[in-house]
């Protein structure tokens, strides 16, 4: 879907085409073979124009003339008529920079009315198939602050591809095999003993937490000390069953009440049980790419720019950790995923070489295969680290943190900062219901708008329908460049679906809702002049449209009151 903004830069790369051809034709340019692809962006600084082109740059080697003198040519050829442009100048190395009449973008205000919830969707996706995978936490215990940064990150992404036009399948991977869960049955069964008075200890890096002991008193009030007398293996799995659903039960309800819901939740068991991951190790050591070294069986990664060697199957015969993960990553391509985009913690920073490396091995493309890493979370109150959880005994869990803050603050607040970079969640910052709180802000903006509306519908006055030339009343500075950036909204969204980086939409909404709040104090929106109100009621519905669509990708509620 064409936004104004990306109409204009086609109108402006026409102009600038048709003037190559005219320079050529009356001597000024040498012939060309074919035009370079240039670009028309946005300059960051505002001196610098509406739009910007480096066509005269790329010139600069085939015509043989400074790129300064290529674009002072292409602006004396250029033909503008029709376009609002109200002066183009030649900048820096050979920029052709254009300024355009202010109130060029107050056309986009019925489009975007008119667009509704459908203004910003975009079809470059094409239908592609795209899986995200996020979370996948242990279900061993309580989610933590990365798994909650994880859940927000994912779930954004994944609707900003879908509005972009991917086809998204969110998935959630169990880790219900392989060491972690040994360790929790190891612990489940000490706390089971200690409960019923046999003496047991929890080795150092096993499950500590208040939770777990809270499930096993659950198993014993139904079950009673039924397993005292069962083998070790039935014990451990016995309760290992039953913490797992339970642990799983609350994940889900957890990560419902955060606002994610998935379409797939795949268990690592299955890949063991159904011989997927010895299938996998099979077939890599039948194409070469594994060798055997103390009784194990090793991925030669360092074909494919790893620094070291990755064991698959261990000298005992069990396959790693890294083996089932393989076979996880290549069940997904062969579900027909073009592209799989998994969001890792800090953590996991060295496994990405590896997982790549191995799906080239199986013959798919590792650049299909994205991984986000996220870094840690530091939750602050009263300036000081919080660290302690009362629930789990150890961190503070994502359902704590939603009883604290509320589900909109914490999505927002995980989103707000690229995933690479740490991130201090300041928790009295978060609760605050003032402009210092950057969710409050936005989501008070919106509200703003819906009181304006509200007020309107309550005096009973009829508006006339806006005239073709009342959006030309438009001419306050604080007017116009508000409608100038919400033109950006699309942009916005596709740049946001193609980094993969939400956070462009918090720093989006929250400048949209400043120029908001900036037109808002210095203009009365309903006045004695009809013509003009009615503009105004356009430019404040436009903007209420953008805010709520921008939220809502990243599930964020859009309130009416506050």
């Amino acid at each position: 879907m064409s936004s104004a903004v990306d109409q204009m830069k086609k109108n402006l790369a026409g102009a600038l085409t048709h003037s190559v051809q005219k320079a050529v034709s009356q001597g000024f340019l040498r012939d060309l073979q074919e035009l370079p692809d240039f670009i028309i962006e946005i300059p960051r600084e505002k001196d610098h124009g509406d739009f910007a082109a480096n066509l005269a740059m790329l010139l600069s080697k085939e015509v043989r003339l400074p790129p300064r003198k290529i674009a002072e040519i292409l602006k004396g050829c250029i033909d503008l008529q029709g376009l609002p442009v109200e002066k183009v100048e030649v900048a820096g190395p050979g920029f052709i920079n254009f300024y355009l009449d202010p109130r060029w973008v107050l056309e986009i205000l019925p489009e975007i009315i008119t667009l509704d919830e459908n203004y910003g969707r975009q079809d470059f996706g094409g239908g592609a198939k795209v899986q995200v995978e996020f979370v996948s936490a242990n279900p061993t215990g309580l989610l933590h602050m990365g798994n909650a940064r994880g859940a927000a990150l994912g779930d954004s992404i994944a609707s900003i591809l879908s509005f972009c036009g991917y086809q998204v399948i969110r998935e959630f991977y169990i880790n219900d095999a392989g060491h972690q869960i040994e360790l929790l049955g190891d612990s489940l069964q000490a706390r089971y003993f200690q409960l019923l008075g046999r003496p047991a200890e929890i080795a150092s890096e096993g499950y500590h937490g208040e939770d777990i002991v809270e499930t096993v008193k659950g198993f014993i009030n139904l079950y009673g000390d039924s397993l005292l007398d069962v083998s070790e293996e039935e014990r451990k799995n016995t309760l290992v069953d039953y913490t797992l659903k339970e642990k799983l039960a609350v994940i889900k309800e957890t990560l419902l009440s955060f606002g994610v819901s998935y379409d797939v939740w795949f268990s690592e068991q299955d890949l063991h049980k159904k011989g997927v991951v010895r299938e996998i190790v099979d077939r890599l050591n039948s194409m070469g790419f594994l060798y055997e070294h103390d009784g194990a069986l090793w991925f030669k990664a360092g074909e494919f720019g790893v620094e070291k060697d990755e064991v698959i199957l261990r000298s005992n015969g069990a396959p790693t950790y890294f083996a089932a993960d393989i076979a996880y990553h290549f069940n997904k391509f062969q579900r027909g995923f073009d592209r799989v985009i998994n969001i890792w913690g800090a953590d996991h920073h060295g496994h990405v070489a590896r997982m790549k490396g191995a799906m080239a091995a199986l013959g798919y493309n590792p650049d299909a295969l994205q991984v986000i890493i996220m870094q840690l979370v530091r939750l602050y109150r009263d300036g000081e680290i919080v660290r302690m959880s009362k629930r789990s005994g150890q961190y503070v869990t994502l359902e704590e943190l939603i009883e604290e803050v509320g589900r909109d603050a914490a999505r927002y607040f995980f989103v707000m900062r690229s995933a690479d970079s740490h991130l201090d969640f300041d928790l009295d910052l978060a609760r605050a219901q003032s402009n210092e709180n950057p969710v409050y802000y936005v989501q008070y903006a919106h509200a703003r708008i819906c009181s304006i509306l509200r007020q309107l519908d309550e005096t009973g006055k009829k508006l006339p329908a806006p005239g073709p030339d009342d959006l030309n009343l438009l001419k306050e500075e604080a007017e116009l460049v508000l409608a100038r950036r919400l033109a950006d909204f699309p942009e916005e969204v596709s740049m946001s679906a193609k980094d993969l980086a939400p956070h462009r939409l918090t720093r989006y909404l929250h400048e949209v809702a400043g120029l908001l709040h900036s037109f808002y104090n210095s203009h009365r929106v309903i006045s004695q002049d009809e013509r003009l109100s009615c503009a105004r009621l356009m430019l404040v519905k436009a903007t209420r449209i953008v805010l709520c669509n921008g939220m809502r990708l990243l599930g964020i509620q859009a309130p009416e009151r506050m």
